[in-house]
């Protein structure tokens, strides 16, 4: 007999697989991290299939068992019942990611399908529904704990969700559905990939480098030799290389082009063209809102949510979008000032912005960002980040040599409890590369969870960046937008680490998930948190208090451009998710509209514009406003730790206890009202961003 995560296996075939396939073996590796060097593409398939036939097989115990339906012989049975596959899904879709390839992304076209038909399977099974029902119906009668209640609540309206009470046809017409969406949404996001590697704007003339610092000319430089075009200069749509080109380049037409090329990602009329594919997407989601008696896609998708449904979102965006607009149009009255007194003759156009408004940052606030730029080391802003942690909760980071990596480039850190207990391991992947995709995100190769045994399964935790990179001649030096990036997905990396959930899984709504992660965000211009971390990598003197005094009085700038981009790319999310008939327009014109009906003005462009926005295809469909949404629950909640001190211990308990602790256990509000002993207001993020 073979135990494989817990699931007992009986045949010859199968212990020969799980001797010979790492992803089916128990792993024999330091705090069971996935044995990343000894896993080939040829192995995903038939790991999948067989994980995916361990959890039909549990199903059916599930279905066939002849004893009433209890909350443990069916809803907690159901929960462990994908072990075995959440830990092959984990792994291969965090290197689908991170370390991806052509051999990586055939293997997810052929599973696409297959793992969807398995998911309706399961989700549209109607003895397994039915007997979930019966549990369902005697909730009330039921003594459960609030985590099973809450497990029990979610696990019923999710199969109400995915189709269980839909008729035979209806069922059969989602599959297709669903079988169709993910393949498609898979092909949307490799031709971004594709469309962000194929772009270098190559500079010959040193001339053209006017303005750039020697910092990021040394990094072109070696892009450049690393491209095979030594003495070049090499700069690409990866927002590490693009912004600060974008930034200080002098040369506006350069600017103009490579601006061009990241707003016109997957829409040049080429095999990675993904305006057809977008189209079919949306389309697509508004039938299966349709089936489920939905008038709009996101109605479906927001039951599940805080927001609960399409007219609070847009309640909350108009809100902020009438503080941000004018705020932003002053913005460019400043900058066109610049422009006419430097005698520019010419309009300030969407890839001038960033080159202006740091001259206005200088100007306005005497700040520079080239004059930042040498106390945000890399290695120092990570350790500040470690040290706010430590200092909160007691935690220490532990850099850990001769263990697997889901990439030679990553770094592993144990993660110890104040009492020295192993608390989980945490990746961290800085720097961009071809075969990782664009972007910064968490990841989790291992979730928290307590088996039926009782033994706490202890995460494994990634976080993933496209920081800039080291020079030649200079260390990685982060501009401010990529500090608060780095906190942020730490925050979620936290909340992942120090979850106490007893089931697999979580169940955390896309609008809440951001809280710890964008509360994390708030430290890291603290004077208090600056003086830890933000040392001159030449000297290793601290920043000067005149520079924090900088920073803080800079607090309000460029804000109208950030909320406004933001905003308008959470417009043009829900419009597409709120159509009430089929798109029929190209989707050029159909973002062209949404962006005139909200006034939003020409010199800014969505943050995300329809052809390369991969948030509606990872998860954040209908729910990119999320980010908004936990703004204003991040904002709120600072205010208290304010209120009580940065670094105070019991206002840091509280919130782990109530929040990162039991996240994805309860509903959200409560939580939140459990933490703050009310709900949030508006109000706090407002004053923070400068719109009241």
């Amino acid at each position: 007999m073979v135990i494989i995560s817990g699931i007992t296996c009986a045949n010859n075939k199968t212990k020969t697989m799980t001797t010979t396939n790492p992803l089916l073996q128990k792993w024999d590796t330091p705090f069971e991290v996935p044995p990343f060097s000894k896993i080939k593409p040829a192995d995903y398939v038939p790991a999948f299939e067989k994980a995916m036939k361990v959890q039909n097989d549990n199903i059916n115990s599930i279905v066939n068992n002849t004893d009433a339906p209890t909350f443990d012989n069916t809803i907690a049975a159901l929960a462990y019942s994908g072990r075995l596959l959440d830990k092959v899904s984990a792994v291969f879709y965090g290197q689908l990611s991170a370390n991806t390839n052509d051999s990586l992304q055939k293997v997810a076209e052929e599973l696409s399908p297959k793992l969807s038909h398995h998911s309706d399977e399961i989700s549209m099974n109607p003895a397994l529904f039915a007997k979930i029902k019966q549990v369902y119906n005697k909730k009330d009668k039921l003594k459960l704990t609030t985590e099973q209640a809450y497990l029990l609540e979610e696990t019923y309206q999710s199969f109400v969700r995915n189709g269980a009470n839909l008729s035979k046809d209806d069922q059969k017409t989602l599959q297709d559905i669903n079988k169709q969406l993910s393949s498609l949404t898979l092909k949307y996001d490799q031709n971004v990939l594709k469309e962000t590697n194929s772009y270098r704007l190559v500079i010959n003339n040193k001339n053209d480098l006017s303005g750039l610092p020697a910092a990021v000319i040394d990094q072109a430089a070696q892009t450049a030799k690393a491209a095979g075009l030594e003495g070049k200069w090499v700069f690409t749509t990866q927002k590490p290389s693009m912004i600060p080109f974008l930034q200080f380049a002098d040369n506006r037409n350069l600017r103009q082009q490579i601006y061009h090329a990241y707003l016109n990602r997957a829409n040049n009329n080429n095999e990675y063209d993904n305006k057809k594919v977008l189209t079919q997407i949306v389309n697509l989601r508004l039938k299966k809102a349709q089936l489920f008696g939905f008038d709009s896609y996101a109605n479906y998708r927001l039951q599940n949510r805080m927001a609960k449904n399409a007219d609070n979102v847009f309640k909350l965006l108009g809100q902020v979008w009438k503080a941000a607009l004018p705020v932003s149009e002053r913005e460019v009255e400043e900058m066109q000032k610049i422009i006419d007194k430097e005698g520019g003759n010419f309009k300030l156009a969407s890839w001038d912005w960033w080159y202006y408004a740091e001259k206005i940052r200088k100007q306005k606030y005497d700040l520079d960002e080239k004059e930042l730029s040498p106390y945000f080391k890399l290695e120092n802003v990570r350790d500040g980040a470690f040290q706010v942690y430590h200092n909160l909760y007691g935690i220490t980071f532990t850099p850990i040599k001769n263990i697997p990596k889901p990439h030679p480039d990553a770094l592993a850190y144990e993660v110890k409890e104040s009492d020295g207990s192993h608390l989980g391991v945490l990746y961290m992947d800085f720097h961009p590369r071809a075969s990782k995709q664009g972007g910064a995100w968490q990841g989790e190769y291992q979730s928290h969870y307590v088996t039926p045994q009782g033994k706490n399964v202890s995460p494994v935790v990634t976080v993933v960046y496209n920081f800039t990179k080291p020079g030649a001649k200079t260390p990685a030096l982060l501009n401010f937008d990529e500090v608060e990036t780095l906190f942020h997905e730490l925050g979620h990396a936290m909340d992942a680490l120090f979850a106490k959930n007893t089931y697999p899984g979580n169940h955390i709504p896309s609008d809440f998930v951001e809280l710890p992660s964008q509360m994390m965000e708030h430290w890291a211009t603290e004077p208090q948190v600056l003086k830890m971390y933000a040392k001159n990598y030449l000297t290793g003197e601290p920043i000067p208090q005149k520079l924090i005094e900088k920073i803080h009085n800079s607090k309000f700038f460029n804000q109208g451009f950030m909320n406004v981009e933001y905003l308008a790319a959470s417009y043009l999310d829900m419009d597409y998710h709120t159509i009430k008939k089929p798109l029929t327009v190209s989707v050029t014109g159909f973002e062209k509209d949404a962006m005139n009906k909200i006034g939003l003005i020409p010199q800014i462009e969505p943050r995300y514009r329809s052809t390369y926005f991969t948030h509606i295809t990872g998860g954040y469909d209908a729910g990119y406003y999320s980010y908004l949404w936990a703004a204003v629950l991040d904002n709120d909640a600072f205010a208290y730790f304010k209120e009580t001190g940065i670094f105070n211990k019991k206002t840091a308990e509280k919130f782990r206890k109530n929040i990162l602790e039991v996240d994805g256990t309860q509903d959200p509000a409560v939580l939140y009202r459990n933490f703050r002993g009310r709900d949030a207001i508006v109000e706090p993020l407002l004053e923070n961003r400068g719109l009241k």
